[in-house]
């Protein structure tokens, strides 16, 4: 089934759409790099990323674009299957992330900034200055079997902007994303993983068909994706421990839902 079909929305409207069966783990990567200088914890190393990847397959796991997730859940065939996504849209998933993805056989969502194409991450302060996707390695990207995905147009917190700002960041991001990769933009990913109610709702209503954050409580649903952060101190041995307390909280979280 093609992920348009699959992702496509339900007829009429829902408060808060719930995630097919359980919610389904996703990891959430940014940076694919050197970690010598890293204060926010952005980066993992080529052979980290590796050593996960290998890990991951060993355990007769496959990681995925969100998209390619959600299509095969949606007609029972998930199973195996973990969502693997890389927040801001760093320059060196081209060169670092992709030939291990390929190598592995797995694939990705990258979300990017579309209002800062070839610029550098200048909202970590404190951290080293590092080059985000240009337009040429988004396409490199999506060619070489990866999603793209939207992180917006700045990098800004759209739970404390006003309505028009939000609306821009949100709609127009997806408009230039589709005009540069001729394809449609199926996800968005929250800044920061900051969530609001109207930041959900306005992400639903431009046409985005999921939604990535961190922690979401009770906003969870495919608008609002929880997501299992993902940084160079996770050996696979702390991967099996935040796979096994996943399934703990994804499990609590289909109890509480159907209480309701």
């Amino acid at each position: 089934m093609p992920v348009d079909t699959a992702l496509q929305e339900p007829r009429g409207r829902r408060t808060r759409e719930r995630l097919p069966g359980r919610s389904p783990w996703v990891a959430m990567y940014h940076s694919v790099d050197d970690c010598t200088d890293d204060p926010y914890n952005v980066t993992v190393t080529p052979e980290r990323l590796q050593q996960q990847l290998r890990w991951l397959r060993s355990r007769g796991l496959r990681g995925v674009s969100v998209a390619e997730l959600l299509a095969a859940r949606s007609r029972g065939a998930g199973r195996g299957l973990v969502g693997l996504t890389f927040d801001d849209g760093y320059g060196d998933f081209v060169e670092n992330a992709v030939p291990l993805l390929r190598h592995y056989e797995c694939s990705a969502t990258v979300f990017v900034l579309s209002g800062r194409l070839g610029g550098e991450n200048d909202w970590d302060v404190q951290g080293p200055r590092k080059s985000l996707l240009t337009a040429q390695g988004i396409r490199a990207a999506a060619a070489a079997g990866m999603e793209i995905g939207s992180h917006g147009l700045m990098h800004v917190d759209l739970t404390g902007v006003d309505e028009a700002q939000r609306r821009a960041e949100i709609q127009r991001s997806k408009a230039q994303l589709e005009e540069l990769t001729g394809g449609e933009v199926h996800g968005f990913c929250y800044p920061y993983g900051c969530v609001d109610p109207a930041t959900v709702d306005a992400v639903r209503r431009a046409g985005y068909r999921y939604g990535c954050a961190i922690s979401p409580g009770s906003l969870t649903g495919v608008h609002a994706m929880p997501r299992v952060f993902v940084g160079q101190r996770d050996a696979p041995w702390r991967l099996e421990l935040k796979r096994r307390i996943h399934r703990v909280r994804r499990r609590a979280w289909q109890i509480g839902e159907s209480a309701r």
